[in-house]
């Protein structure tokens, strides 16, 4: 509906810049106009906010201090389209971004196409003592843009659910049917150990620094939890077992009414489930996606199990190379695991780990109000491994630590099982 900005003709870094932007608005190209204003919970912004959030970002931590007599195309979109940067000033409640009409869509696309213009004649032209400072933050702009990338497929998914005639998204793509292999434990020795980023390459602050931890002896899953076998959980009660349940897990279940996985839809004697390709019949092989930390808690102890600490998985995952059912497949949704060799530590689902989400030992954030991306969140939440079906290849590394709070059941979120010796 609306044109992709045009490719910037300039160095690498630029090519890159122009790589990610174009990828989210090639994300919002099967949407009409309508759908761009939908915010069906407090939990999923707007479309249109998150083209515009992304693109403050750029104009607010890179354009404003580092180009010189740079002009805003609209002072007013400071208040708009930032999210939660205090440091930064006032910003428009969360709850409400469904009420901007006003920038309409060709608007925000504008707006887009304007940073973009102004951050190609910065890249090329930064001066040297600037470079080190204006590299760092455009790498980090790209990755926050690829964060919102999921975060959009997220939304949209969450907003067409709440639309009882379960619109799709995109089309559901062949493919073939997989059983998913006899879940075994991988074993893992216990001793010192060093998680945290230590290598070459973007990292976000929340991943260092690299420090021991001490593990015991532990073995996980060799791949995900899967719909059939979650299914069993259900099926044997576990809704209803309150002995199964955290204090906070078991109210939950009893205020929100919980029964099964968000997105499943009990229809014509068996279980569907909702897609970004409309409401189809639930995959048994595949990983069971959409499920709280709570449930995932309280399937572990159904099954005499728990969920892994962070830096088990880490440890685990350190040296698998990054492969997986990411964003690029197009599928955006979780597939069986090919086989009994594809532990599927990456893409499919976010792992929910039993690691309260807080700074590593030495913790420091950015500078300034960047220094409030991560550090401010290091409360009441809980540390996800892996990436997910929507998360983009080139975004995720065995260092990443996600976080959500234990009640979230929108994002991408499935369940790996481990076990101590």
């Amino acid at each position: 509906m609306h044109p992709l900005t045009r490719p910037l003709d300039t160095p690498r870094s630029a090519r890159r810049y122009n790589e990610v932007r174009q990828r989210t608005e090639t994300l919002c190209a099967p949407l009409q106009i309508d759908d761009y204003q939908v915010q069906s919970v407090i939990d999923a912004s707007p479309p249109k906010w998150h083209l515009a959030h992304v693109t403050w970002f750029f104009e607010t931590f890179l354009l404003k201090p580092f180009l010189p007599g740079y002009r805003p195309l609209d002072a007013r979109y400071e208040r708009l389209f930032n999210s939660y940067y205090n440091s930064v000033g006032a910003f428009h409640p969360r709850a409400q971004r469904h009420t901007l009409s006003r920038p309409t869509v060709s608007a925000v696309y504008d707006y887009r196409a304007h940073v973009d213009a102004h951050m190609a004649e910065l890249i090329e032209c930064v001066p040297p003592r600037d470079r080190t400072a204006c590299d760092s933050r455009v790498e980090l702009g790209l990755h926050h843009e690829q964060q919102h990338q999921e975060l959009l497929l997220m939304d949209i998914k969450r907003n067409f659910y709440a639309n009882p005639m379960y619109p799709a998204y995109a089309p559901k793509r062949e493919q073939s049917i997989r059983e998913a292999p006899a879940l075994r434990w991988l074993e893992f020795p216990g001793g010192i150990r060093e998680i945290g980023h230590a290598a070459a390459g973007f990292t976000f602050d929340n991943e260092q620094p690299r420090h021991k931890v001490f593990l015991r002896d532990y073995r996980l899953g060799s791949r995900a939890v899967t719909n059939r076998e979650y299914l069993e959980f259900m099926q044997a009660g576990g809704y209803a077992e309150p002995e199964l349940w955290l204090s906070d897990g078991w109210a939950a279940v009893r205020e929100r009414g919980w029964t099964a996985p968000l997105y499943w839809v009990a229809l014509d004697g068996g279980w569907h489930e909702m897609t970004l390709s409309g409401l189809q019949p639930l995959e048994l092989a595949a990983p069971v996606c959409h499920v709280s930390y709570y449930e995932a808690d309280a399937y572990a102890r159904w099954r005499g199990a728990r969920l892994p600490t962070e830096a088990e998985w880490e440890t685990a995952a350190a040296r698998e190379a990054i492969a997986g059912n990411f964003a690029e497949s197009g599928i955006y949704h979780p597939r069986a695991a090919a086989g009994p060799e594809d532990a599927q530590w990456f893409g499919d689902v976010w792992e929910w780990t039993s690691s309260a989400y807080a700074p590593y030992p030495g913790y420091r954030p950015l500078e300034g109000a960047l220094g409030e991306y991560n550090g401010k969140f290091m409360a009441n939440q809980y540390v996800l491994r892996g990436g997910c079906c929507a998360t983009p290849e080139s975004h995720v590394r065995a260092t990443y630590r996600n976080f959500f709070y234990p009640h979230d059941r929108w994002p991408f979120t499935g369940i790996r099982l481990a076990a101590s010796h």
